[in-house]
């Protein structure tokens, strides 16, 4: 049996839809604010929002700018970007010490690794959609607001 349809190759992600991406989170450590107006397109939705975060690009802003006060040596390493043109996932890690209240646990001081899942539409290398998935329950357990019996 021969196939007479020509399978079509999905386009990769482009290397500045690649950068774009690696500048959205570069914003919490370098802390240059300006360039989340670059990356994110002005209707980007942030999908879920963290509680009080507005929409949009400024809302995102706040969110990083609260973030990174609260703790300033926030980190994010990106493991791994993969997927097509447009369409991009993403593995993380955020790390940083819980040097100041948060989700209602005082301050440990400890160190805290946090994975990210996230996954995010581009379109003309902004973009426009992210979901998110950040692994809280390790926070708690990292910092022994969730008791965790051996």
């Amino acid at each position: 049996m021969t196939n007479n349809s020509t399978e079509e190759m999905v386009p990769a992600l482009t290397a500045e839809e690649q950068n774009t991406i690696r500048s959205f989170y570069s914003v919490f450590s370098n802390r240059n604010y300006d360039l989340v107006d670059s990356v994110l397109a002005k209707d980007w939705q942030d999908i879920p929002l963290a509680p009080g975060q507005a929409d949009g690009p400024q809302g995102y802003k706040e969110l990083v700018k609260n973030f990174s006060a609260a703790f300033p040596d926030i980190t994010i390493t990106i493991h791994e970007i993969f997927g097509t043109h447009e369409r991009a996932g993403v593995r993380a890690e955020m790390s940083f010490t819980h040097s100041n209240a948060f989700m209602g646990i005082a301050p440990t001081n400890k160190h805290v690794k946090i994975a990210l899942h996230e996954f995010h539409h581009l379109k003309d290398n902004k973009i426009v959609k992210t979901w998110h998935l950040e692994d809280w329950l390790t926070m708690l357990i990292q910092t022994g607001a969730w008791p965790v019996n051996g």
